[in-house]
């Protein structure tokens, strides 16, 4: 059975080709099992990731900002609007089809201007007709003409108009006579004499009711004194109901209204409505474009977002809110930290070099096949994640996983692997800064605020000659992002070895992890390569000492 709830599939904050890879393979093994599966990303992707993206034919995973479910997450009252120089009729009859007690008022362009609702439709059909006036006043011959369905059968664009209408459709010219009809829409029947008197008598519009034609000294009449002439398609009395119908929209539509933004969470929009009382609310996005409505049970009945967490399982890795969020599975290859869970939980950890080790195998495990683009993806990730195997987390299977995923994707390993870490290690036009940020991990160890960034570079020679710069923009990102340790490593797989900045209040922790050889700074570290098994737990070791 096909879950319609979206289950968001994420990797980590600053993703890595891993974590991008593996939300992309296993939302697709997801939708191969009958969920709809959504791959995400809590961030830009890098350079390597867009180039076996592009490589592969995939796009980039939907970025998810927060947990937290939004209006646009939620299935809103669809679109259904009217423009503002619709007549109150058209409304009332498009209410009735779609079964709406409102309707939206837009522009040419989409843009909200108004709503109008059958409360305000209700205050022109059933108020005192001396609210109607001002109504009356700004009518449109056309527009009572289609209300009416009817015919003109004199146009007169100098019609004037006080707002007042009188209705003497079976009342004979004797009587007529008697009335003040300067200026009124006046209602008659099909006596061309009644119909003279009333034109004369200053009818600022004549309705004709069970009459088929007009005779020609009434013509004339009509435009000796600019009186326009409608043959009315109905009766004398719902000619005169309608007739206050053919006003159009923006004269009562309320301008002044709550609406709420796409984009907002649910939870704050709940909040927001409790301090109103409205029945349906319109949502727009940022540029007041109309996008649906919502009332307050679509806020009750919305639920939490679920989410399976790829290639991390510490919150303070993952998207905002998580701890808001229904955590349905977890699928990864690091240490179990932080994770809780009030509810159970699907969580595969293993002691492999990549999580796309693990997704692979769930394939294989459930005989589902790998498309060969997605097996060349993740063999991408693979590669990336154990440094083409140079990395000490690479394990027997992440080999074979490998083997088949290159089988399958009819791929060289040695030469993709040249072809992808070139990319890897191009780091032309990036600043020290942008380094810094592009596959960054934060971590809290003992009340330690501590980032640790890792960048894979060609070879180290460069870096150690630019050690003053990338020394002061380390210090400048420590305090900027309020850290205790910021720690900088340039790993090199040709050279089997990375070099290490540090920075913040306890770089002395870091300089006693990788320590520098006599009258060096900045020594290159044989080996060091893997953050999850070497950076991570040195730094750990040390902290866990002083703390």
């Amino acid at each position: 059975m096909t879950n319609k709830e979206p289950v968001y599939i994420t990797g980590h904050i600053h993703p890595d080709t891993d974590s991008i890879a593996s939300a992309i393979a296993y939302a697709f093994f997801k939708r191969a099992m009958g969920v709809r599966a959504i791959p995400c990303r809590l961030g830009p992707v890098n350079a390597e990731s867009a180039y076996l993206l592009k490589r592969f034919g995939f796009e980039e995973p939907m970025l998810l900002t927060d947990a937290r479910v939004k209006l646009s997450d939620i299935t809103l009252d669809p679109v259904s609007c009217i423009r503002e120089d619709a007549t109150i009729f058209e409304c009332l009859k498009l209410m009735e089809k779609e079964k709406r007690t409102y309707q939206g008022v837009v522009d040419e362009s989409m843009h909200l201007v108004g709503l109008i609702t059958k409360s305000d439709i209700a205050a022109v059909g059933l108020g005192d007709t001396a609210y109607n006036i001002d109504l009356i006043k700004k009518i449109e011959l056309d527009n009572i003409c289609q209300t009416l369905d009817g015919t003109i059968v004199y146009r007169e664009d100098r019609m004037h108009l006080n707002g007042k209408v009188s209705m003497l459709a079976m009342a004979d010219r004797t009587r007529i006579e008697q009335y003040e009809l300067s200026d009124r829409i006046v209602i008659v029947g099909d006596d061309s004499e009644a119909q003279k008197t009333a034109i004369k008598k200053g009818a600022g519009l004549l309705i004709l009711v069970w009459a088929e034609n007009v005779s020609e000294d009434v013509l004339s009449a009509a435009k000796e004194n600019h009186c326009p002439i409608i043959i009315s398609g109905h009766g004398a009395m719902n000619t005169s109901r309608y007739i206050y119908f053919a006003t159009s929209v923006r004269e009562i539509m309320k301008r002044d209204i709550v609406t709420f933004n796409i984009f907002e969470l649910a939870a704050d929009v709940g909040n927001k409505m409790l301090r109103s009382r409205y029945h349906i609310y319109p949502i727009v996005d940022s540029e007041k474009k109309l996008c649906g409505y919502a009332a307050r049970y679509h806020i009750m009945t919305s639920k939490n977002k679920q989410i399976i967490m790829v290639d991390h399982n510490e919150f303070a890795q993952s998207v905002r809110a998580i701890e808001e969020a229904r955590v349905l599975e977890v699928i990864d290859h690091h240490r179990i930290s932080d994770f809780s869970s009030t509810q159970p939980v699907s969580f595969r950890n293993e002691i492999v070099g990549s999580t796309a080790t693990i997704v692979a195998t769930i394939f294989r495990e459930n005989q589902i096949p790998v498309p060969q683009n997605l097996a060349g993806l993740l063999l991408g990730a693979l590669l990336s994640d154990t440094m083409n195997f140079h990395s000490p987390t690479t394990t027997d299977k992440d080999r074979q996983t490998a083997n088949i995923l290159a089988a399958m994707a009819d791929l060289d390993i040695e030469e993709f692997a040249k072809e992808m870490f070139a990319v890897t290690a191009d780091t032309t036009g990036k600043t020290y800064t942008e380094m810094l940020n592009q596959d960054m991990k934060i971590y809290d160890i003992h009340e330690c605020k501590l980032a640790i960034s890792q960048v894979i570079v060609q070879t180290t020679e460069q870096v150690r000659n630019d050690g003053v710069e990338i020394q002061a923009a380390v210090e400048s990102f420590c305090r900027k992002k309020r850290l205790d340790l910021a720690i900088l490593v340039f790993s090199s797989i040709i050279d089997n070895g990375s070099v290490v900045f540090y920075g913040g209040n306890r770089s002395a922790w870091a300089e006693e992890a990788f320590p520098n050889k006599e009258g060096e700074e900045h020594s290159f570290q044989v080996g060091l390569l893997s953050r999850k098994q070497q950076i991570l737990p040195r730094i750990t070791d040390v902290i866990n000492i002083y703390s």
